[in-house]
C-alpha cells in the first residue's frame, strides 16, 4: 500500500492529508448554478456513480398519534413517481441496475442512490420523480403498511427492541425522543395518504439539504445535475429542531417480565452532544471503556475473564439535540445481576481511575490506523462526507480528524471519565427473567 493524499479543495486552495490506501480522493466544494452546494469526489477509475443526502428533520416531526410516518414514507419512495406507477418505476430501476434507498432518523431523513455512471441521466431522472413527485396510491399504501406492521409486532416482541425501547422511555418520558421512530402497530395504522403528503412537504426542502457524490462525475456535471434533480423542490423552512431535552437520571432499574433463557441488559445515562468541545476526548474514553471489539474493558471483564456474555458494548450516542453513554449485553439470567454489578464496578473504575497510558496509545494507534478504512469504497467515502455535514464539523475535518486524536491526552480522557461516568446513577432496563435484578426507582 502507497500513501494516500487526501486533498480537500476549498475557494481555491488545497490542504494535503496522509492515510494508508490503494487510490487518491480529491474533496471539491460543488455550488450549482441555482446554490445548491454538494461536496464532490472524483473516481474515474470505476464506472460508478454514489450520492447521498439527506433534508432536517426525521421522525421527531411525526404528528402525535401517528408515529411512524416519516419511517412509513421511506417504503413508498419507489411505489410510483411522476408519469411512472409503482410497476413500471420499479422495472426500470432493476433495469438500469439503480439503487435508490431512503432511511428515517430521529433528526434527518437521509436518501442514497448509486448507478453505473453510463446510466447517470436516466438515473437521476428517476430520483428527481421520487423527490419531487411520488404517489403515494392507495393499494401499494396498504401492502407497505402490512410489511411495517409486521415488523412492529415482531419488534413489541424482541427483547433487544423491547429492552432498547423502554430505556429510551425512562430515559427521556413524554419528550419527542422517547417515541418510537419506526411506529407502533397503532399508529402505523393510523397513517393516511395525506399524512405521508404533508411529511413529503415539511421535510423535503432545499433549505437543509445536505448532499455527498462520489465517483465518476465531474464538477460541472454535478452542478447541472444539482438544479435538475434537486431545484425542483420548495425552499420552504425545515422542521423546527427539538428544543428543551433533557436526560433523566437515574438509579432506575425496571424489569420486563418474559420468559425467556437470557436477559437483555440496556444501561447507561445522559452523554455529550457531537459539537461539545470535548468529545475527542469523551470519544476516547468510551472506546477504551466498551468499544473496539475484545480490546475494551467491559469485554474483558464481562466475555474474557468470565465468560457472562457473548458480547457487550458502550459508547456514546450524540443525537442532534441530546447526549447518551449507553450499553447493552445479554447473559443467561441466572447471572443477570453478577453481570450488571461488575459492569457498575468496571463503570467506577474508569470513573475513579481513568484509563492507563498504554490504554490510551493502543486505542489511538487503533484509531488513527483504521481511519482509513471508512474511505475504502465509493459508497463508504459518500456516507462520511454526508455525516460530516450533518454534524458540522467542516469540509477540512477528514484533515484534522487523526492529528486531534493523536493531541489528547491522559489528563484530558480521565477529565471526561470523572465527567460522564456515574455508576450510582445508571438508567437501567432488563428483558427476562433476571436473578439478582428487580425493579427500582423511579429516576429524576
Amino acid at each position: 500500500m502507497r500513501l494516500l493524499f487526501l486533498r480537500i479543495i476549498v475557494a481555491g486552495f488545497t490542504l494535503a492529508i496522509s492515510f494508508t490506501s490503494a487510490y487518491a480522493i480529491e474533496i471539491k466544494e460543488v455550488t450549482s448554478p441555482g446554490g445548491i452546494k454538494a461536496w464532490l469526489v472524483e473516481n474515474k477509475a470505476i464506472p460508478l456513480i454514489a450520492m447521498n443526502f439527506s433534508f432536517e428533520g426525521g421522525s421527531t416531526s411525526d404528528p402525535a398519534g401517528k408515529e411512524g410516518t416519516a419511517h412509513f414514507l421511506t417504503g413508498m419512495m419507489d411505489e410510483g413517481a411522476g408519469d411512472l406507477d409503482g410497476a413500471a418505476f420499479q422495472a426500470l430501476r432493476d433495469e438500469l441496475a439503480v439503487r435508490i434507498n431512503f432511511d428515517s432518523g430521529m433528526d434527518q431523513f437521509e436518501g442514497s442512490l448509486q448507478t453505473l455512471s453510463k446510466n447517470r441521466a436516466q438515473a437521476f431522472d428517476l430520483l428527481k420523480k421520487v423527490l419531487t413527485a411520488p404517489h403515494f396510491e392507495k393499494t401499494a399504501m396498504e401492502r407497505v403498511r402490512q410489511q411495517f406492521l409486521v415488523s412492529a409486532i415482531n419488534d413489541e416482541q424482541e427483547p433487544e427492541s423491547l429492552a432498547s425501547r423502554a430505556w429510551m422511555e425512562l430515559a427521556f418520558g413524554s419528550q419527542l425522543y422517547a417515541r418510537k421512530s419506526s411506529g407502533t402497530p397503532q399508529s402505523l395504522a393510523a397513517i393516511t395518504p395525506d399524512d405521508l403528503r404533508a411529511m413529503h412537504r415539511l421535510l423535503f426542502s432545499r433549505k437543509g439539504l445536505k448532499v455527498a457524490v462520489v465517483g465518476d462525475i465531474d464538477a460541472a456535471s454535478l452542478a447541472l445535475m444539482l438544479d435538475d434533480v434537486f431545484g425542483g423542490l420548495p425552499d420552504t423552512e425545515p422542521p423546527k429542531p427539538v428544543s428543551g431535552v433533557t436526560v433523566a437520571k437515574g438509579p432506575v432499574v425496571k424489569v420486563i417480565d418474559r420468559d425467556i433463557p437470557q436477559s437483555i441488559i440496556v444501561f447507561g445515562n445522559e452523554g455529550i452532544l457531537r459539537s461539545d468541545p470535548d468529545f475527542i476526548p469523551a470519544f476516547i474514553m468510551s472506546e477504551i471503556l466498551g468499544g473496539s471489539g475484545f480490546a475494551s474493558r467491559l469485554t474483558a471483564e464481562i466475555r474474557e475473564k468470565r465468560g457472562l456474555t457473548y458480547g457487550i458494548g458502550f459508547g456514546l450516542s450524540p443525537m442532534d439535540h441530546a447526549g447518551l453513554n449507553v450499553g447493552s449485553l445479554g447473559t443467561r439470567n441466572e447471572k443477570a445481576g453478577e453481570a450488571l454489578a461488575i459492569v457498575k464496578d468496571t463503570l467506577k473504575k474508569m470513573a475513579d481511575e481513568g484509563p492507563t497510558q498504554a490504554e490510551l496509545d493502543d486505542i489511538k494507534t487503533y484509531l488513527t490506523g483504521s481511519y482509513a478504512l471508512r474511505f475504502d469504497t465509493n459508497n463508504k467515502i459518500a456516507g462520511q462526507l454526508l455525516g460530516i455535514q450533518e454534524e458540522n464539523l467542516g469540509i477540512d475535518y477528514i484533515n484534522k480528524r487523526n492529528s486531534m486524536v493523536e493531541a489528547i491526552t491522559l489528563d484530558q480522557v480521565k477529565a471526561q471519565a470523572r465527567r460522564l461516568i456515574d455508576s450510582e446513577r445508571l438508567i437501567v432496563t432488563v428483558v427476562g427473567k433476571p436473578e439478582g435484578l428487580k425493579s427500582t426507582g423511579t429516576g429524576g
